[in-house]
């Protein structure tokens, strides 16, 4: 009698086994109860689309896979955005106008229909199938690479010339098809329009949202690392048991240890005009008492949050953005995108990671340099004061040290084997067995050593699929997207123009 594979394997890895076998029973039982729900919540649906599978969900909304029965008789696959009932029906409304204004073309997303039953919406989009970033992420050729960030500024520039700043680029909102090479930009449910917007809708969901933000600013609190002198003078004068901090005593990250370098920064951060009206407003000799401690005392908690927008996602987010500043353009998605290539070229991913906007503000610090982004900062009207210098980094360095390789210590044929140090490649005791051997042998182990060598670095060149070559325009291009200042920053149609994409159709 033949024993079925759970009763081969250890009681406790059989355990195991069936517990995971649950597990996945119960996500499939989950899912089908969303759809079963969203079928109740929208009725119509059901008359036209087959929902196959939930394939996301995040904050805001849930993504399903559906198939749509065509008069051609052909299956076509969509993907419905149900969007939460809480959503404000402006920013529905203007999200909609994004992809039927910009959608379509350039690979931005477009939309097919959009379906409504009280407070639930569906927006039904063309389905794009895709891989994961990060599955794919180390496999990509560098020209593979180079066509996806042309792609995405292709997507960037489209959106931007409509005045429309999507302000969450990231991988996961850049939908690739490795095989078919197609790209889709999509989630504009965090957009927000620039002064001179083309989207009507823009303009008034952004005002609603300042608003709504202006009606909660009474009630919210300052939480640590956010001590904002966006108070004015009156309110000083009512309240003159109100302390405030000194100038020179401005927002701190307190000690954190990054995840980049082992480096411990604290970092402060605030507007610098209206840092001097409260001085100018209030008693100056009255400081808070919790500076550069991990709490927060009761007269940072009596100040005022600052309103900026600040969405997005966290590692992708502009210094503009983590400092606050009210003034945000199109450029905070070219950082984004710099971020995006960061990780291409780096092969990490997430490549920064923190867990509150003042550590990120931190981290980026250790690659683009603490002065370099206190001098930025001035630009946009934001005060930083670190602790310690953090010199910037080398991109390329950086970038060749985290994937593995080094193109410039790549070596032509012709050189001999004294003329490098050990390449990588090779085992180290191939150097030494060469070392050790008779001076009568030396010359015919070389020549040995030399041929293998050779055939290890043709391979490797094979197998990095062109990382070993990566051109100084590459860097360059990385270095403009991710200049601290938002107001030099290269432009997505200026990016496109860059000599990293030379002889790249437009």
């Amino acid at each position: 009698m033949l024993k079925s594979p759970c009763e081969e394997q250890h009681p406790r890895e059989a355990e195991d086994s069936h517990r995971k076998h649950e597990q996945n029973n119960k996500l499939s039982e989950g899912i089908k109860k969303d759809i079963q729900k969203l079928y109740e919540a929208v009725p119509q649906l059901a008359n036209v689309f087959k929902i196959k599978d939930k394939i996301g969900e995040g904050t805001f909304s849930s993504v399903y896979l559906a198939t749509a029965q065509l008069q051609t008789g052909y299956e076509e696959k969509m993907a419905l955005k149900h969007l939460i009932p809480t959503s404000h029906p402006l920013r529905i409304a203007a999200e909609l106008q994004c992809l039927t204004v910009a959608g379509g073309q350039d690979n931005v997303m477009g939309v097919k229909y959009c379906f409504r039953k009280n407070d639930h919406v569906v927006i039904v989009m063309p389905y794009l199938e895709h891989e994961s970033f990060l599955d794919i992420l180390n496999s990509l050729s560098f020209e593979e690479v180079r066509e996806y960030m042309f792609n995405l500024f292709k997507a960037l520039r489209r959106i931007h010339h409509f005045g429309i700043v999507h302000r969450d680029v990231k991988p996961s909102n850049f939908l690739y098809n490795r095989r078919l090479k197609e790209y889709a930009l999509v989630d504009f449910g965090l957009a927000q329009g620039t002064p001179d917007t083309k989207i009507e809708l823009l303009k008034t969901a952004q005002s609603e949202g300042q608003k709504e933000e202006s009606a909660h600013h009474s009630v919210q609190r300052s939480v640590f690392g956010e001590r904002n002198f966006n108070v004015s003078t009156s309110t000083c004068q009512e309240n003159s048991s109100t302390k405030l901090i000194k100038q020179s005593k401005i927002i701190d990250i307190s000690s954190r240890k990054l995840l980049i370098k082992k480096k411990i920064i604290s970092t402060k951060t605030v507007s610098n005009g209206a840092a001097r009206k409260a001085a100018s407003g209030c008693p100056s000799n009255l400081t808070c008492d919790c500076y550069a401690t991990d709490r927060v005392c009761s007269v940072c908690l009596s100040r005022r949050q600052q309103v900026a927008p600040r969405a997005g996602t966290p590692g992708f987010r502009a210094p503009e953005v983590l400092t606050k500043c009210p003034t945000q353009t199109t450029a905070i998605d070219m950082w984004s995108a710099g971020i995006v290539f960061l990780s291409l070229l780096s092969g990490r991913y997430p490549f920064y990671k923190a867990s509150d906007d003042l550590t990120a503000l931190a981290q980026i610090m250790t690659v683009r340099g603490s002065r370099e982004t206190i001098q930025a900062a001035k630009t946009f009207g934001k005060s930083i004061l670190c602790t310690q210098e953090v010199p910037a980094q080398n991109l390329r360095t950086l970038c060749e040290k985290l994937r593995g390789t080094n193109s410039s210590s790549t070596r032509s044929k012709g050189a001999t084997h004294s003329d490098s140090p050990h390449d990588p490649a090779l085992p180290l005791d191939m150097d030494k067995h060469c070392a050790t051997k008779s001076l009568g042998k030396e010359v015919q182990h070389l020549q040995s050593c030399q041929e293998a060598l050779d055939g290890a670095l043709e391979n490797k060149a094979i197998d990095r699929k062109g990382w070993d070559h990566v051109p100084d325009d590459a860097y360059d291009l990385l270095d403009k997207l991710l200049d601290l200042n938002p107001a030099t920053r290269i432009t997505a149609k200026e990016a496109l123009l860059h000599p990293f994409f030379k002889n790249m159709r437009l």
